[in-house]
Parts: C-alpha cells; structure tokens; sequence
C-alpha cells in the first residue's frame, strides 16, 4: 500500500501538526524521529532493541547497499525486511547524498553521477533511474527521488540550475518506479533562497508523490539559516501528505522542525555520540568518560524508561566505554535513541494540549551545557 498521511491536530500558535501515518506495517503517530539502519542494521542494535525504544519507521541507505551485498542479494533473501528481520516501516534514500559527497562539480551530467566507489575506488555511475531500480529491489515502504544535494554554500545561479536539474530527474524516477507496494517521495531542495525553496516545492508537489521531503539542510549552515529553509519549503507543501526533514537529529533543531511544520525526522546523531560515549539527557549531552561519573552509581537518567537506564549505572558504563567494550556503545546506543523518540513522543501530547512554545521553553530551560 502507499503510505497514508492523517492530519488529526494543529496547534494553534505555530505549523506544527499531530497526525498518523498509515503504512505497510501498521498506523504510526507523528511527529516521528527515525533512527538510520546506513547498512541494514542501526548500529550495534537488534530488531528486538528497536521495538523496545518504539522504533517506527527506520532508514536504510540505497547507496551502501548498492555496493553491498546488492539489491539482487537482497531481493533472493526476500527484501530488505526479511533480509534484516526488522518487521516495521523502512525508507530507503536515494544514495545522493553519499555520492555528491564523492563526486566533483564536473562529474554531475545530465544523465546522473559519476563518481568512485569509497570502498576500492572502482567507477560508478548513479542514475535517477537506477537510484529507483535499487530502491524497489530492497523492496522498502518509502523510496526518494534522486535528488542533487548541493553544498551550502552556493549560488542563486548554481542553485537554480541546480533544482532544475533535481526536478527532471524526480520526474524520470517516478516513470520507471514499479513497485505497487512502495511510496515515493520527492525532495524538495533550494539552498536558503526562499524564491527556489518555493519553486522547487511547488513543481515537485505537480509532480504527485506519496510524500515530501525537504532536503540540503545540515550542509555547512548556520541553525538560523537551517530554519529558514525549513520554513520556506514546508508552507508550499500539501497539508494532506507527510513531511519529511532529511538528515535532522539534534534535539533542539527537532523541536525547531516540529514548530516548522515537519512530521518526519532521521538522523545518525544517536548511535554516533553513544559509541564516542555521549549520552543525551535532559540537561544536556553527557561525555559519560568524564572521571566524575567513575563512582556514579545512577542511571544515565532517572525517569528514563529504556533498558540501559533501568538496568545500569553511569558508573559501569563508564567502565564499559574507557575499557573499550562494545556493549558501552550498545546501552549508550539504546539510551539515545530512546530520547529522541520520546522527545517525538511528548511533542506531540504538546501540540494536541497546545502548549508545544511551552514545552519548548521548558526543555530548552534545562537542556544547556554538559555535565
């Protein structure tokens, strides 16, 4: 089935929105924070971990798994879902922000990407079409469009040519996207020119997708920028589809998103931090290698519900983490993910209280510095 966005509440003083989202695997409440399975797995977390922190929707990326196992490996195990066994939502990107990140200005045609391959330098070439051709292999419930992730930051001229481009290849994606069990997304991108912002928004929207993103944030911007190109993207999207920040993770450009207007976020900020042994917490992130917490015999956080804090101390996963043992990152890992989903969680009590600017000032309150 194609995914199915439900507007149940707005709050009255800004954009954001309470909704669900009907999917493949059941209805999901938004908004929503993503964790990201890069290679078809969330780092150092089981499918059954992620059911405990109430994972929705994960993310997976075209790219890696283009290049490994491949989407014939992965369409032979029966799909991404059986492959990993992770029986929820899965969206794969489209893999272009991976290879803009490897490709040169001059290697960007027409026709796609030329670019290397990160693992043995071999050649490659990444077409809207083949982008599509991978995604509905791996058979996942949310596909992007090939979209060109520019730099920030840029010129109007480069940037216009530049979503020009974006909206020829969408189309060309959405004409070879065969698969009737998989929505498309269009991306919606314009650097922070609120003129191309509106733009590109507008002509992806005539282009009819399941879904819209908004993508080239977290480039090299400042936040303030960042949220104006939020801002100039989403009031151009249809109320009636979902709306999806790509690569957005940081609690407070959460709250920033949600105010905004955005239902969707994803980010690989969680299980990053935690295998350097950062935690977030209420009060800020936690370095939890800091000596102060050697004979810190608490939890992590004391009303937080995951398996990490319910179980172990600051000291001992101190311990796990200055000792080089994997299952510090893993607990750290849990704890993390956890957070931002119940951050998504009370966002929403908030907008359907109408309290969501209270709420804000209140986590922001406590959210300063680092213990």
């Amino acid at each position: 089935m194609k995914v199915k966005y439900n507007l149940l509440s707005k709050d009255e003083r800004t954009m954001a929105r309470y909704g669900t989202l009907e999917t493949n695997y059941g209805t999901y409440e938004t908004p929503m924070f993503m964790p990201v399975g890069t290679k078809a797995t969330v780092k150092l977390l089981t499918p059954d971990e992620l059911y405990a922190v109430h994972a929705g929707i994960i993310l997976s990326n075209t790219y890696h798994l283009w290049l490994r196992p491949g989407p014939e490996i992965i369409d032979k195990a029966g799909g991404l879902h059986k492959f990993m066994n992770y029986n929820g939502p899965i969206l794969t990107d489209s893999g272009g922000f991976q290879v803009f990140s490897l490709a040169r200005p001059k290697d960007i045609t027409e026709e796609g990407v030329h670019f290397k391959s990160h693992i043995d330098g071999s050649k490659l070439f990444l077409t809207p079409e083949e982008s599509i051709r991978v995604q509905n292999l791996l058979d996942s419930d949310i596909a992007m469009s090939f979209d060109e992730c520019p730099p920030y930051p840029v010129s109007h001229d480069y940037m216009e040519k530049s979503i020009e481009r974006t909206l020829r290849w969408a189309e060309r994606g959405k004409k070879v996207h065969s698969n009737p069990r998989q929505s498309l997304f269009g991306i919606v991108q314009g650097g922070e020119f609120e003129d191309l912002r509106k733009r590109s928004a507008l002509e992806t929207v005539k282009l009819g997708f399941d879904g819209y993103s908004i993508g080239g944030t977290s480039v090299g911007e400042d936040k303030e920028t960042m949220y104006k190109m939020i801002d100039y993207s989403t009031k151009y999207l249809p109320e009636d589809k979902v709306r999806y920040l790509m690569g957005v993770g940081d609690p407070l450009d959460i709250i920033e998103g949600v105010i905004r207007g955005v239902d969707l976020f994803d980010c690989v900020l969680s299980t990053r931090i935690a295998r350097h042994g950062n935690a977030f917490t209420r009060h800020g992130k936690m370095n939890i290698k800091n000596s102060k917490y050697k004979e810190d015999f608490t939890p992590i956080e004391e009303d937080c519900d995951c398996y990490a804090c319910k179980n172990f101390t600051k000291a001992y996963i101190r311990h796990l983490i200055t000792s080089d043992e994997l299952l510090g990152g893993r607990l750290l890992s849990i704890h993390n993910t956890r957070f931002l989903i119940k951050l998504t969680e009370e966002l929403r009590e908030a907008i359907k209280e109408n309290r969501l600017l209270e709420y804000k000032d209140e986590f922001i309150s406590k959210y300063k510095g680092s213990k």
